[in-house]
């Protein structure tokens, strides 16, 4: 049996010879509420627009790149002739709490440095949330949706979320890689997600935006352009890390649609090239 075989047993989406079946909420006969659907009979692909937070409809924004040190991806690097390099954070920005700006610059010293920043796809950590949303531009994402959960996975990993419909949250959740996400559908057209306990071992962003353990994260998904794009807006809360709450935006794009396949990271992610990134997770004891 495939790893994803298991990892889909639970939930009432199948994969099942490579299309994805997932059925619309709604009792046995009864018509199905309206919902916004993510994904189609044979498995819609979702494909980030970019790799970093956009800015929101008004209101204070995520932390983005320095504009005098611009930062090009591989893509951009290999179209121009030019030097790929990484990020360097703008601390200017108002919304982070001394201790978060000064963690930064130490990151930003890294890099102006020559060294090479943590990421947590070069070293296969969980994307976390909000960052999950931003994590890479590699792997598809898809959307498993039945009516006590829908699955978010990124091919890539895989990494997997679970968004619990119409429940309350814990009242005191354990910190984790994805916190606790709960959900519900909102004016028949956005599926709303909002998380809480998640790890101080992930960052906010690309940028390694730290937060604290009272980082609170609200996600509206919503289907656009006649089903050709997906938006996402993010509002993050964190009195610890920030000093106002703030939002961004993310954007997919439909791809071709075809079955999600394994892809997986940790096995296979290895330094060859002895560059000092951070260390390859490790553990004592198996999956299962």
């Amino acid at each position: 049996m495939s790893r994803f075989s298991l990892l889909f047993g639970a939930t009432a989406g199948v994969l099942c010879g490579g299309i994805l079946l997932a059925p619309i909420p709604g009792a046995a006969g009864a018509p199905a509420p309206k919902t916004p659907i993510f994904h189609s009979q044979f498995g819609a692909a979702w494909m980030e627009v970019g790799d970093e937070f956009l800015p929101p409809p008004s209101g204070p924004g995520p932390v983005t790149n320095d504009p005098r040190h611009p930062y090009v991806d591989n893509g951009r690097a290999r179209r121009e002739g030019k030097q790929p390099t990484y990020r360097v954070a703008d601390l200017s920005n108002p919304i982070l709490q001394p201790w978060a700006k000064e963690q930064m610059k130490k990151a930003n010293d890294d890099v102006l440095a020559g060294k090479v920043p943590f990421r947590p796809r070069e070293r296969c950590y969980p994307g976390s949330v909000p960052g999950f949303v931003v994590y890479t531009l590699v792997t598809p994402f898809f959307f498993i949706q039945s009516e006590k959960e829908v699955t978010i996975v990124n091919e890539g990993g895989p990494e997997v979320r679970r968004v619990y419909m119409n429940v309350p949250h814990s009242a005191n959740p354990k910190p984790s890689w994805y916190g606790e996400s709960v959900g519900h559908y909102e004016n028949g057209d956005t599926l709303v997600v909002d998380t809480i306990g998640i790890t101080t071992k992930a960052f906010v962003d690309n940028y390694r935006t730290p937060h604290t353990e009272a980082l609170h994260v609200v996600e509206r998904y919503k289907v656009l352009d006649g089903g050709k794009a997906l938006e996402v807006l993010v509002t993050v809360e964190d009195q610890g890390a920030f000093t106002t709450p703030w939002s961004a935006v993310q954007r997919f794009r439909l791809v071709q649609e075809r079955p999600l396949t394994e892809s997986p990271c940790a096995e296979n992610n290895f330094d060859h090239f002895n560059f000092g990134v951070a260390p390859l997770p490790q553990d004592d004891n198996p999956d299962f």
